[in-house]
């Protein structure tokens, strides 16, 4: 039976990026491994070697009196298997899909839970991209269409370092993909 194997990341809104990452960066010591300012998201790791990120900073927080902080949990799973099991039995206990996307890096399908709270289960594809990107995918296609299409949006991304910038051309396909 599928089951998660661990925490992958936290996502979190805020108000104010900038802070934020400098914050996580230069206070606490992590690595800025992609980042997108225009759709207002940056990922940091504490060790992108073994993890291309543990914290995703997702501009966007409501004002103070809000408390809502979480933009999302993210679960990781063993294996494709594990994650198509999870999207079938979320599907059948009627728990609302948000969406299904190829991160490149990842698959992931992020659904809600019982109480609302945005939550992801995800499968690590071994091709390092440290570009969000976020491209809907059918996970129940064969195993090798699926990786054709992640290997297609990896080759289109893969030249972006660890960290690094988009050009403003890629950066505003990667907009509208996050969109």
């Amino acid at each position: 039976m599928a089951r998660v194997t661990g925490l992958g990341h936290v996502g979190i809104y805020v108000r104010d990026l900038e802070r934020m990452v400098a914050f996580y960066r230069d206070v606490m010591g992590m690595q800025v491994t992609k980042q997108n300012w225009r759709a207002g998201a940056v990922f940091l790791s504490a060790d992108p070697e073994a993890v291309d990120h543990e914290i995703a900073l997702i501009r966007g927080r409501p004002d103070a009196e809000d408390p809502h902080l979480i933009n999302q949990i993210s679960l990781r799973v063993a294996s494709l298997d594990d994650l198509r099991a999870f999207h079938r039995r979320l599907v059948v206990e009627g728990y609302r899909i948000d969406r299904v996307v190829n991160h490149a890096s990842a698959i992931g399908c992020y659904f809600f839970d019982p109480e609302g709270n945005r939550t992801e289960v995800f499968w690590v594809t071994g091709r390092p991209c440290w570009v969000p990107t976020a491209n809907p995918i059918d996970i129940e296609q064969p195993d090798e269409a699926l990786l054709a299409e992640v290997d297609r949006v990896w080759m289109e991304l893969r030249h972006v370092p660890v960290g690094g910038r988009l050009t403003d051309e890629t950066a505003t396909l990667e907009v509208a993909r996050l969109a």
